[in-house]
């Protein structure tokens, strides 16, 4: 069973920030499936079948590793099925990669997934957003017109190498999506 993490912030004041881009992807994903997370468990909400879980944490993003622990612990999920799906402020808006592990890159919610899962060898998706003066202050914010724009088309994609990634190996969907997910998505 493969586990889809999107990550983000609870609450209606944070609902569309560049930080939600997690649970962006992870409500495209859902709607695409026909798959509502309706779930409540572990301080999250989440939609599970046969082959996968989608799941948003309802923790504070700094507190994720908790949610994601839990649920990989409760359905014997193995390290190699989870991905989690971020945004990253080194990689331009419009632009997206997928990882098969590596550091947290400063992002505070795969940071504490890296030190409650005891390991960086984590899959990743991670979805630009730009970097802005003030990083608190500009991640919390919203996108602008243009840019929601342009999010959009770049969750749409990344939600398609998600709906791959449940049937297929990481390698498969990186050769499939990688060059996608990268070039320009005006």
């Amino acid at each position: 069973m493969k586990l889809i993490v999107g990550l983000g912030n609870p609450g209606v004041e944070y609902e569309k920030t560049r930080h939600n881009t997690g649970f962006m992807v992870i409500d495209k994903l859902a709607e695409k499936l026909h798959t509502p997370l309706t779930e409540k468990k572990f301080n999250g909400i989440y939609y599970i079948d046969k082959e996968v879980i989608l799941a948003k944490p309802l923790t504070f993003m700094n507190n994720s590793g908790d949610f994601v622990r839990a649920i990989k612990d409760y359905y014997n999920i193995v390290d190699d099925d989870i991905i989690i799906v971020y945004d990253d402020l080194d990689l331009p808006v419009g632009k997206a990669v997928i990882r098969q592990k590596g550091s947290s890159g400063g992002h505070n919610g795969m940071k504490d997934i890296i030190a409650k899962l005891k390991t960086d060898e984590i899959k990743r998706l991670k979805i630009g957003i730009g970097r802005g003066q003030n990083v608190i202050n500009y991640v919390l914010g919203k996108f602008s017109y243009q840019d929601f724009c342009t999010i959009e088309k770049i969750i749409d994609i990344a939600s398609d190498a998600l709906i791959s990634f449940i049937s297929n190996d990481i390698r498969f969907v990186m050769n499939k999506f990688s060059g996608e997910l990268y070039r320009e998505n005006k």
